[in-house]
């Protein structure tokens, strides 16, 4: 049997000092595998070579559970992987996984397995729901401040005078920019709401067609 460690931060910008003290008290530094990268994937070079090292019997330490990852379905499959390989796995934030385990006592292994996955199913599915629910929250807010129109930019209402001044634009009695000015719109705006009220018209026109062919 050998004990292994295993620390990690997000960033080459962090440190991991506080882990590797923590770690040392169980493990000989030489043991300790470290990355500093984005615990989003399990896809880590040294967390992939400890890993590959470990074998039966052996113990791997570290700090907390979220050092191991963040995806708690990722992390679900590694203690599984674990498990099922005869791997201890101990979080020294979570003392039952801490546990000495006497001989004739094997069977307090499996325990603790089971309930450390039970707990980390709990929390997964916790965070699912907690991340469905922020979802919801965050659509009815954008309902809320668009006027119950949904995601998306708010639509645009022609000005009360658009339909006087889009004849007056036609007849080319006054320029576009003249217009803008009249309708206090943006260009972009101004050409946007001309679009869609010239297909207004064009529509309207293809259904009165329509009605006389009938």
């Amino acid at each position: 049997m050998r004990a292994y460690g295993y620390a990690r931060v997000s960033t080459k910008e962090q440190n991991l000092g506080r882990q590797l003290v923590e770690l040392s008290k169980y493990v000989d530094s030489a043991y300790i595998f470290t990355d500093k990268q984005s615990g989003k994937d399990m896809d880590r070079a040294e967390y992939q070579l400890l890993k590959r090292i470990v074998q039966t019997d052996d113990v791997i330490y570290i700090k907390s559970l979220d050092r191991l990852g963040r995806n708690k379905q990722q992390i679900k499959v590694e203690l599984e992987y674990y498990k099922s390989e005869g791997v201890r796995v101990k979080i020294l934030d979570i003392p039952t996984t801490m546990m000495d385990i006497q001989e004739g006592q094997e069977w307090l292994i499996d325990m603790i397995n089971n309930l450390l996955l039970e707990v980390l199913s709990t929390m997964a599915e916790h965070e699912r729901v907690s991340i469905r629910q922020r979802q919801a929250e965050g659509i009815a807010v954008l309902k809320s401040k668009n006027n119950g129109h949904g995601i998306g930019r708010p639509k645009i209402e022609y000005p009360d005078n658009f339909k006087e001044v889009y004849e007056q634009v036609k007849s080319k009695d006054i320029t576009s920019v003249k217009a803008m000015e009249l309708l206090n719109l943006k260009k972009n705006t101004f050409y946007k709401l001309i679009k869609q009220y010239n297909r207004k018209i064009e529509g309207n026109h293809m259904s009165m067609d329509g009605k006389e062919e009938q």
